[in-house]
């Protein structure tokens, strides 16, 4: 039996079939990673962590601060509300077609044809890369920040904070054969999670008690306000998603589809209340001038904030990891790297290419660690169409003659939506990264 791979190439010998909890004959794509192996309780462990990094300490400054108390807060639910609902399209979407879809890629490709199983790989390779250089950029300003704290000398730079993080970070990824192999890590990441954002939590609490009053006004000129306002909505919905959902559910244990919701509602009810707690006491503490990010300038023993720190650049080292997964299971799948982790073979492999992806996600980081600019922009370009526009049209596609009038409208109403955001938010990053370069330089030990 001949079947298509995603990209609408037939293949006899790289593919299989299950029995689904239904007894229905399901094919799944063939794969060097584990697949259907993991419980909805971890997965939801792993959407869990990707969006619950240091990162989140930032939000207070770049959502909160653009946006103000009423907008922002009515914003971030919004935004959790609309990506849960994207996100479930998407996993309702694993098995269609009497396929299971374990990449994303796979999805769009069997719903569309060849050329959106390429674009929508090449969107997703730019969100993915542009993520892991983020994180590296995050675990070496953690690393900075510790720095800083016990030394005032100024002999390390930003740069050679970068270059030990990528080097950690692939020691790590060369040890981790596969996202499922992360279980006892993402308990570890879970517990570094909650250091260092109730460590910012509580001295955040006693800076805003202590506190004059602060100014919550929106800073800027009327045109900057408009552009500020659009890039804090790009990085609403930027802070909630993965761009690899189906990546992840490839892993989840059948039944796909309903354990696959458990995770969900799972990342998007206890998963976020530490990101609201963070974001909101970092708003009410500093005003515009909040400063909790990597709590670099928040008051408090510096044993407290060196634990918080180093919880930091540990757990941005695990996330790290997640979001570098589909790239190692597309070359891992590609040249047959299978068996034992230990084999020469394979750990020469994983070492080589491996260490050599993160490399240049290393020289990347070190060469623009003001990467935030373009990462607004890759999330214009990037993360709306696979998360927000993609979903609501594939599934419009995929369901379209089972959905009444309305309900079909409802999802073109969202394609056109977010694809009016889209564009808007890439505008808005482009006059962020006109502004920046005239302040920033390459290497630059910020």
């Amino acid at each position: 039996m001949e079947v298509t791979n995603g990209d609408g190439v037939g293949h006899s010998d790289m593919s299989r079939k299950v029995i689904d909890e239904e007894n229905s004959a399901v094919v799944i794509p063939e794969t060097a990673h584990q697949i259907s192996s993991d419980s909805w309780f971890q997965v939801g462990f792993v959407l869990t962590t990707g969006i619950n990094s240091a990162y989140v300490l930032g939000y207070s400054g770049t959502i909160m601060v653009p946006l103000g108390w009423i907008p922002g807060v009515i914003g971030l639910i919004i935004a959790t509300a609309i990506s849960l609902y994207a996100n479930s399209l998407v996993a309702k979407l694993h098995e269609f077609g009497g396929r299971r879809h374990i990449r994303y890629r796979d999805l769009a490709g069997f719903i569309y044809g060849r050329k959106a199983y390429s674009i929508t790989w090449a969107l997703q390779y730019v969100n993915l890369f542009m993520i892991n250089t983020g994180y590296i950029i995050l675990a070496g300003s953690a690393l900075k920040a510790i720095y800083v704290l016990f030394s005032d000398d100024n002999v390390m730079k930003l740069p050679y904070f970068i270059a030990i993080s990528g080097f950690v970070c692939a020691l790590f990824g060369i040890s981790i054969p596969h996202l499922s192999a992360l279980r006892l890590w993402l308990g570890v990441s879970t517990v570094l999670s909650l250091i260092y954002i109730v460590v910012a939590f509580v001295l955040s609490v006693k800076d805003g008690i202590e506190a004059p009053a602060r100014d919550y006004s929106i800073p800027g000129t009327t045109t900057s306000k408009i552009f500020t306002t659009i890039g804090a909505s790009a990085n609403l919905v930027f802070a909630f998603n993965t761009g690899m959902l189906p990546e992840i559910q490839a892993t989840i244990k059948q039944p796909v589809v309903s354990n696959m919701m458990k995770a969900l509602y799972f990342q998007f009810t206890a998963g976020v209340l530490p990101m609201y707690a963070v974001t909101f006491i970092g708003y009410w503490a500093y005003g515009t001038s909040t400063s909790t990010y990597l709590l670099s300038s928040v008051n408090g023993p510096v044993w407290v904030k060196a634990l918080a720190n180093i919880s930091a650049f540990l757990q941005t080292v695990i996330a790290l990891h997640i979001f570098a997964s589909p790239m190692y299971e597309y070359l891992d799948t590609k040249f047959g790297i299978k068996g034992s982790p230990l084999a020469i073979r394979n750990l020469s492999f994983r070492i080589g290419v491996r260490g050599g992806y993160l490399t240049i996600n290393t020289l990347v980081a070190a060469l623009l660690p003001f990467l935030g600019d373009f990462m607004s922009l890759t999330g214009a370009i990037s993360t709306f169409p696979l998360t927000f526009i993609l979903a609501n049209h594939m599934y419009l596609k995929a369901r379209h003659n089972k959905l009444t009038s309305l309900q079909k409208l409802w999802h073109w109403l969202n394609v056109c939506f977010f694809g009016l955001m889209s564009i808007a938010a890439a505008v808005s990053a482009l006059r962020l990264i006109a502004v920046d370069s005239k302040t920033y330089s390459v290497f630059a030990d910020i």
